[in-house]
């Protein structure tokens, strides 16, 4: 409809022009110079004013562009003017419109939706260009890095000197494993990457992940299912001890009927005391272990509430208190921030850090200047709880082994209180790790999600 009403405007006009100059020329080739003259002047009226309809629509059409490139939707044409093709036009340019902003704020949504989502993921995602700038990098990337907010990679060099090279030699498919090391803890990340183009630009889109938490659970997915299996074995040996004992009944049975003292034998009463000696010895000592072993397995579902940092270490310290006089040991406590708060289970976690400040307590004792400390603090947005000594350390051929259930060095206790508490912590989403420089200082780490 626009373009039909554009057309024949158009062609009225062209053909007033092209009368008003014919006639135009004809007056003055008859001398008519007054009238060719007026006709002249009209020839001139009409051209100037097919020259302002192409500038008016145009302007119209340039302004609505302008706006659409500047995300401006509010500009809006009137529909009634003098030109009912003009009238039509601006309705069309409104329709168009309201159907880019439409689209704009559909896409908009649609971004902020995405954007969220990479924020939200598990795995640390970031781009960038060919000069090394960093586009984009989720919050996941910043704290798998421990940097933030990351703009160029030449700062991945404060983190860890090889994280530098690494990631400016990265090309497109590549697939790395890197290890970093800080006072606190170690990270083993994967890296993948690929390129991408967006805007007619050629980009790195570079994928981490943090591969210690799966290794971590599928190694207790492992113990668990081999604990399982042992369980099993263990219970069956019992089954021997009782054919042992249904024996020893045949020596003081005959016909269903206890015989007299006077039928027995001297060698039958020896062998009865001594097999009833082995019996209990190693049935006690099944039955602990078994019991071991089902400690580990049935670890409840955390019931977990709010608790204050606060609370929760002066609660320990109070606990441990006596220990750590008896040993004068120097024992203190530390939550920063004052107001720190913590979804757990009190009693599981409680039950992790008496475990492990009574090791810490142990292991300074000898020392003659042994220091422990608790400490519960917020990192950016990851709450910790950290139980520091500064005793003889963990051997590190020793640090993969002690988590390890019935993995022990003492002569006492079963060695699953470790592999007891990295089970709890797993539970609740989190991760107990260590790191120990002998003779200087060993760290338990509790990360909660």
């Amino acid at each position: 409809m626009v373009s039909s009403n554009f057309y024949y405007l158009l062609i009225v006009r062209v053909v007033f022009i092209g009368a008003s100059a014919f006639l135009s020329a004809y007056s003055f080739v008859q001398k008519e110079y007054l009238f060719g003259s007026l006709l002249l002047l009209f020839f001139g009226i009409q051209l100037v004013l097919l020259l302002h309809y192409f500038n008016q629509t145009n302007r119209t059409i340039a302004y609505l562009f302008k706006a659409m490139k500047n995300e401006d939707f509010t500009l809006r044409f009137p529909k009634e003017t003098n030109l009912k093709s003009l009238n039509e036009l601006n309705s069309s340019l409104n329709l168009l419109n309201d159907t880019v902003q439409d689209l704009y704020l559909k896409n908009e949504a649609k971004e902020k939706y995405y954007q969220e989502i990479i924020k939200q993921a598990d795995i640390g995602i970031l781009t960038v260009n060919h000069e090394g700038h960093i586009l984009f990098a989720n919050p996941t990337m910043e704290r798998l890095l421990n940097h933030s907010p990351l703009n160029h990679i030449k700062q991945l060099e404060q983190v860890d000197e090889k994280l530098y090279p690494l990631f400016s030699e990265l090309k497109p498919f590549d697939r790395k494993l890197v290890e970093l090391t800080n006072e606190r803890e170690q990270k083993q990340l994967a890296l993948k990457s690929r390129g991408i183009v967006l805007n007619e630009q050629e980009l790195l889109l570079v994928v981490a992940q943090d591969i210690d938490k799966e290794l971590d659970e599928k190694q207790t997915e492992s113990w668990v299912r081999l604990i399982r299996v042992l369980t099993h074995e263990i219970m069956n040996t019992i089954t021997p001890i009782t054919s042992i004992s249904d024996t020893i009944m045949k020596y003081f049975m005959k016909n269903g009927k206890a015989i007299s003292s006077a039928d027995l034998e001297e060698s039958h009463i020896k062998n009865t005391v001594k097999g009833l000696d082995v019996i209990r010895n190693q049935g006690g000592n099944l039955m602990d272990f078994v019991q071991s072993y089902r400690t580990l397995l049935s670890v409840p579902e955390p019931d977990r509430t709010l608790v204050k940092g606060v609370d929760l270490v002066n609660k320990i310290k109070l606990l441990m208190e006596s220990q750590s006089q008896k040993s004068k040991i120097d024992f203190s406590v530390e939550c920063t921030p004052p107001d720190l708060e913590l979804f757990i289970d009190e009693k599981q976690v409680s039950q992790i850090l008496l475990n492990l400040c009574k090791n810490a307590i142990q292991s300074v004792a000898e020392t003659g200047e042994g220091e422990v400390q608790l400490i519960a603090l917020q990192e950016n947005d990851t709450k910790l709880i950290e139980v520091r000594d500064n005793g003889p350390g963990i051997p590190e051929e020793l640090l993969e082994e002690i988590f390890v259930p019935f993995f022990t060095t003492k002569t006492e206790g079963t060695g699953i209180g470790l592999s007891l508490s990295k089970r709890v912590m797993q539970l609740h989403g989190g991760s107990l790790k260590v790191h120990s420089i002998p003779n200087s200082e060993t760290i338990f780490r509790l990360t909660f999600a």
